[in-house]
């Protein structure tokens, strides 16, 4: 038996966490390591105390027909990089990696192309972690080194007015 190397073993620990997600599209699970541990988890949910959307049995964005990446103001859900990073303090994620997995909440498939919104990747801009890693199928993987997302400032595009 072959062993799994170090990346899709997070990124498997990460696809479990996006189970305990409760939109009804998607479900994210993130974990953020360093040094071999890990440091804190987080998946898709609703603010505490505040209803999820399995619980109120609807979406807001699904029922508008909101295309994926788009108006996450719209959005009952803190995103998974999010309630990881919230999670953790910020001495411990200064260059530590985050594992980022996204299923279909009908089918259980994963996300293919996944990316973090520009919200979640200001967090994780200013929480000090380097590289992100993002799963595209149960073997294949994306890493992004957060610089690239300094450098390539995507808030500079002429959809925002710059």
């Amino acid at each position: 038996m072959e062993r799994r190397d170090k990346d899709n073993y997070y990124l498997d620990i990460a696809q479990v966490v996006s189970e305990r997600g409760t939109c009804l599209r998607r479900n994210y699970g993130a974990i953020i390591v360093k040094n071999d541990e890990i440091i804190s988890t987080g998946y898709t949910g609703a603010p505490r105390g505040r209803k999820n959307c399995i619980d109120l049995k609807r979406c807001v964005r699904q029922e508008m027909n909101i295309p994926r990446g788009e108006r996450y103001e719209m959005c009952r859900s803190v995103h998974a990089e999010a309630n990881a990073i919230i999670s953790a303090e910020r001495k411990d994620m200064i260059g530590a990696a985050i594992y980022i997995v996204g299923t279909e909440a009908d089918t259980g498939e994963i996300v293919a192309n996944s990316s973090s919104c520009a919200m979640c990747k200001r967090l994780i801009i200013n929480s000090g972690i380097e590289k992100v890693v993002i799963r595209d199928t149960d073997t294949e993987y994306r890493t992004v080194n957060v610089s690239d997302w300094i450098e390539n400032d995507d808030s500079l595009s002429k959809e925002f007015g710059y």
